[in-house]
């Protein structure tokens, strides 16, 4: 038995908002380390990533040279999750938090302190939050819309923010939540505390001109595409399925690994099984 990871521990994405808030410790971002997780009879490639998939050869092959065989494979590589994904974020993501963009990528404690300022700092005009087209790492946890429609609220209440500036929540989905009576109950609302909402646009880019930020967003029925002024923006980067398991033949024609979702087990390959973001269903 072997455990394959690029880390030495693991992100717990469930306790972010509560460390961000800090109701929780920023020690619960992380799990305990793999040697302290499993027996130590089996053996732990931590640092190294898989950069080949061969189900026929029941082969793996790893970035420092290594290679594999095995009996049976599971997978939980998640999704390639980057600021990387929509030109321009990264270079926000990389400066100081007063810059008031912020990445929802749960990757470390660092991020953590750099975020816990999301959704504060809207004054003088609109505060932008984004969701990528699903499936994505995070999906259903990133609707702040109605926590910064809260914090902005307060500002106005005591002049600290502009009288018209709202929180817009953008896209390129047709819904908040794949839930119909959640997704219901959200979009009423945001129409009662004046979230402005923007379905069906996908986010282009964003950058920094003389005096304000400009986002650019494309309608996906349409192709048109839009500029936005905003001052301050939480935004979700879009995810993508790992390009070893796109290559290895173990995908659907959606690109997620083709698993029956009671089971969890391949439905070609029957010592393949995935858990997690990159499965289908």
């Amino acid at each position: 038995m072997a455990i394959i990871s690029k880390d030495s521990v693991w992100v717990q994405p469930q306790s972010y908002f509560g460390i961000l808030q800090s109701h929780i410790k920023a020690l619960k971002m992380d799990t305990g380390t793999l040697s302290a997780m499993i027996d130590t009879w089996s053996k732990i490639e931590s640092g190294t990533e898989v950069t080949k998939l061969d189900p026929n050869a029941n082969k793996i092959s790893l970035s420092n040279g290594k290679e594999f065989s095995y009996k049976a494979l599971v997978l939980g590589a998640g999704f390639d999750h980057s600021c990387e994904n929509i030109e321009g974020l990264a270079e926000f993501d990389q400066g100081h938090d007063d810059n008031n963009v912020f990445v929802h990528q749960l990757d470390s404690k660092a991020r953590l302190e750099r975020n816990f300022y999301n959704g504060f700092m809207h004054r003088g005009g609109d505060y932008l939050n984004y969701s990528p087209a699903v499936p994505y790492k995070g999906e259903g946890t990133d609707f702040y819309s109605l926590y910064y429609e809260s914090l902005l609220r307060q500002d106005k209440l005591i002049g600290a923010a502009a009288a018209g500036s709202k929180v817009q929540y953008w896209s390129p989905n047709k819904f908040i939540y794949a839930f119909p009576y959640a997704n219901e109950v959200a979009l009423e609302e945001c129409d009662k505390r004046g979230v402005e909402v923007n379905l069906g646009w996908e986010l282009l880019s964003v950058r920094q001109d003389a005096h304000t930020k400009v986002a650019t967003f494309k309608n996906v029925d349409t192709g048109e595409k839009i500029e936005r002024d905003f001052v301050g923006a939480n935004v979700n980067p879009p995810s993508k399925q790992h390009k070893f398991i796109l290559d290895s033949g173990i995908c659907d024609n959606t690109g997620m690994v083709d698993v029956n979702r009671y089971t969890l087990q391949h439905n070609k390959f029957e010592n393949i099984f995935a858990i997690g973001d990159c499965i289908s269903g």
